[in-house]
C-alpha cells in the first residue's frame, strides 16, 4: 500500500485494553462501552492488540473476535491499528492476514518472538509480512518484551524502501527517539512517529512526535487529549500542567506490589477502569494475577483525589 492512501495515526492513539467477564471470555459489552468512551473524548485512532489489550495471552480466534468489536463500536469514527505479534514471519503474516479482513485499517508488529535473528534477518521479516498484506505496516519497538531494538538505520532503510508507515516506539530510549525523528524529518517524514513513553508525552510533543500510544488513556482519555489539543496550539505551559496531573494519576500503577509486569500495568488500568463505571469487570487473562483489595483500594483513593470516580462513589 502507498504511503498516500495510508490512514494517519496521531494525537492520541491508545491502546485499547480487553475486558473480560469473570469466567475469562471477552466482556463485548464493556468493549464497545470503551471504546465509545476513547472515541467521544477525542482520541484520533485505536490501536488494538497490543501490550495493554494482552494480546499474548489469547488464541488468534480470540484476537478476531476483540477486533471484530472494536470495529463495530468505531463504526467508523476512528481509524485502527491491530498487532500482529507472533513467534515466525510466516505465523506473522498469516495473522496480519486475517487482521486486515477483519477490518484493520493497518497493521503494527514487532521482530519474531523466540527466534535469534539477525538484522538482516529482521528487515527480511519486516518485508515478509508487509508483501502479505493490503494494507500499511507499522514497526513496533519494544525491545523489553522481544529482547532486539530496531535500530535507526533498519528503520529509516525500511521506511524509505516504503516497508513500513510508521513506528510505535516503547522502548524508553529516548535518546534513540530524538535520533529517530531527525532522521525522519530529513528523510522529509516518511514515517508517523508514536511514542509509547506516556509520562513524557509534552517533551515528545515538543521535539516533534506525530502523536502518543498512552495505555492510561483507557482510564482517563480526556488529560491526554487536552495534552495533545495543548502541544498543537503551542501552549507548553498548559501541555506541561496537564502531563503533571497525568503522571498523579499515573501513580495508580505503583500501588500493586510483588506482581508481574503485565499485572502491574494493565490491572492497575482495568482495577481504574472498574472503579469509574468504564467496564463490568476488572478480570486480567488467564494466567495473569489479579490486584489484591489493598492495591484496589489504593488505586480507588488516587481517583477520588482527582475527582475521578461516579457521582455518590467514595474511595
Amino acid at each position: 500500500m502507498t504511503a498516500t492512501s495510508a490512514p494517519v495515526f496521531t494525537g492520541v492513539v491508545p491502546p485499547v485494553a480487553t475486558p473480560l467477564l469473570p469466567s475469562g471470555e471477552i466482556d463485548h459489552a464493556s468493549l464497545e462501552r470503551l471504546v465509545d468512551y476513547l472515541i467521544t473524548a477525542g482520541v484520533k485512532g485505536l490501536f488494538a492488540l497490543g501490550s495493554t489489550g494482552e494480546t499474548a495471552y489469547f488464541t488468534d480466534a480470540q484476537r478476531l473476535e476483540i477486533l471484530a468489536t472494536i470495529k463495530s463500536a468505531a463504526a467508523g469514527r476512528a481509524p485502527i491499528i491491530a498487532g500482529a505479534i507472533d513467534l515466525t514471519s510466516a505465523r506473522t503474516a498469516a495473522l496480519a492476514r486475517q487482521l486486515v479482513a477483519a477490518g484493520a485499517d493497518a497493521v503494527v508488529t514487532t521482530t519474531p518472538l523466540y527466534t535469534l535473528n539477525s538484522v538482516a534477518e529482521h528487515a527480511a521479516h519486516f518485508r515478509t509480512i508487509a508483501a502479505a498484506i493490503d494494507a500499511p505496516l507499522w514497526a513496533y519497538d519494544i525491545p523489553v518484551r522481544v529482547h532486539s531494538k530496531l535500530s535507526l538505520d533498519l528503520l529509516m532503510e525500511l521506511a524509505l524502501d516504503g516497508t513500513i508507515h510508521g513506528v510505535k516506539d516503547s522502548s524508553g530510549d529516548d535518546v534513540g527517539f530524538r535520533r529517530l525523528l531527525a532522521a525522519n524529518n530529513a528523510a522529509g517524514h516518511p514515517l508517523q512517529l508514536l511514542t509509547g513513553h506516556e509520562m513524557v508525552v509534552d517533551a515528545m510533543a515538543l521535539a516533534g512526535a506525530d502523536g502518543v500510544v498512552p495505555g492510561l488513556a483507557n482510564v482517563e482519555a480526556e488529560g491526554y487529549v487536552r495534552l495533545w489539543d495543548a502541544a498543537e496550539r503551542g501552549d507548553w505551559d498548559a501541555a506541561r500542567t496537564e502531563q503533571e496531573r497525568i503522571n498523579s494519576i499515573f501513580d495508580i500503577v505503583f500501588q500493586p506490589k510483588g506482581l508481574s509486569g503485565d499485572a502491574t500495568g494493565v490491572g492497575a488500568f482495568k482495577a481504574a477502569m472498574h472503579a469509574r463505571g468504564i467496564i463490568d469487570h476488572a478480570t486480567m487473562a488467564a494466567g495473569v494475577q489479579s490486584l489484591d483489595a489493598n492495591a484496589v483500594e489504593k488505586i480507588r483513593g488516587i481517583l477520588a483525589a482527582h475527582e475521578l470516580l461516579p457521582a455518590g462513589v467514595s474511595a
